[in-house]
């Protein structure tokens, strides 16, 4: 099979296409093939050295598939060759084909195509597992989301208005803005801009900021936390900026805030069974359109490089995906 193997820590650019044994589903787990692997900002940092945690070299990066059952290890019970599935490996997901145990997989439904189910689970997991459980987030009330138009953004926005927010999405260009608006969100400002918060201020009319979504981190978090109304909620996703914010602790006291750490990944390996209330609820909300994930470009294998550098250059607008034809 083809894989993009990362054979050392060093800029996307350089990753290329090897040829390497299929590997072989073990006891409860299933070999995938491979259709379509969803980049998340993390893979890009991880495969340039720069993430905070780095795995054995060499391994194949992507942690987000869809793709079909080809084969089933000993004791699968609840999949069969030829379903339909997404899936969460810890890596490995840059290739035509990987093994996954059967409890990462989820059925998906026949008319959701792959490049749109392998731009879904994680990010859309984390917002809703983000607004709803660690954020609190009720209907009518608001919240802000920073770096709006990229893949984590625009799956926030979309939970958020399936709550019933208002949404007020930040993003650096006009181009990134459109995007934003035309995801759902109500308003969007350029929190690049000295002005910005006035522009939020604007947005809110004289209600409160109940929440702020933060997956970019660096300068923008104080003023974002300056920004939340009494009683508010800061939930911490990443730091897209590269940059880890520090925070004055006197504004959580002053504000009666709280600032809430959101690691979809961590959660559910200490709850696995939490994984399945979170995705039926997105399915069924998926079923009713009031969801409706889509990358925002795809990639051919041979071009992965190409796709993570658009991440690391802070130019995507969506999630980017990358489409696997098999040879």
């Amino acid at each position: 099979m083809r894989a993009i193997i990362c054979k050392s820590f060093d800029t996307p650019k350089k990753l290329e296409i090897s040829t390497i044994e299929d590997p072989t589903p073990k006891d409860k787990e299933v070999l995938i093939n491979v259709k379509a692997t969803g980049l998340g900002y993390v893979d890009a940092l991880i495969v340039a050295g720069l993430y905070q945690v780095k795995p054995e070299l060499p391994f194949i990066p992507g942690s987000e598939i869809a793709g079909i059952v080809e084969k089933t290890g000993g004791g699968v019970k609840h999949l069969r060759v030829g379903q339909r599935v997404i899936a969460t490996p810890s890596q490995g997901g840059l290739a035509e084909k990987v093994c996954v145990s059967q409890n990462q997989c989820t059925v998906i439904p026949q008319n959701m195509d792959y490049s749109a189910a392998a731009s879904f689970q994680v990010n859309y997991c984390t917002a809703y597992h983000g607004l709803n459980y660690c954020g609190n987030l009720q209907a009518k009330e608001s919240v802000l989301i920073l770096g709006a138009a990229g893949g984590v953004g625009i799956a926030a926005i979309e939970v958020a208005k399936a709550m019933g927010a208002t949404v007020i999405a930040a993003a650096s260009t006009k181009n990134k803005r459109d995007a934003a608006l035309a995801w759902g969100a109500d308003f969007a400002i350029d929190y690049t801009a000295e002005n910005w918060r006035e522009q939020l201020k604007e947005a809110l009319n004289g209600k409160p900021l109940d929440v702020v979504y933060d997956p970019v981190g660096g300068d923008f978090s104080e003023p974002a936390l300056r920004s939340l109304g009494p009683g508010g909620r800061f939930l911490v996703v990443g730091f897209a900026t590269g940059e880890i914010a520090k925070v004055p602790l006197n504004l959580v006291l002053l504000k009666r805030c709280k600032i809430v750490g959101v690691n979809w990944g961590a959660f559910i390996g200490a709850n696995p069974t939490q994984t399945r209330p979170v995705l039926t609820k997105l399915l069924e909300w998926i079923a009713v359109k009031k969801l409706k994930p889509s990358p925002g470009e795809c990639f051919s294998l041979e071009n992965t490089g190409s796709a993570m550098m658009k991440m690391l250059n802070r130019k995507a607008v969506g999630k980017l995906v990358i489409t696997i034809d098999t040879e």
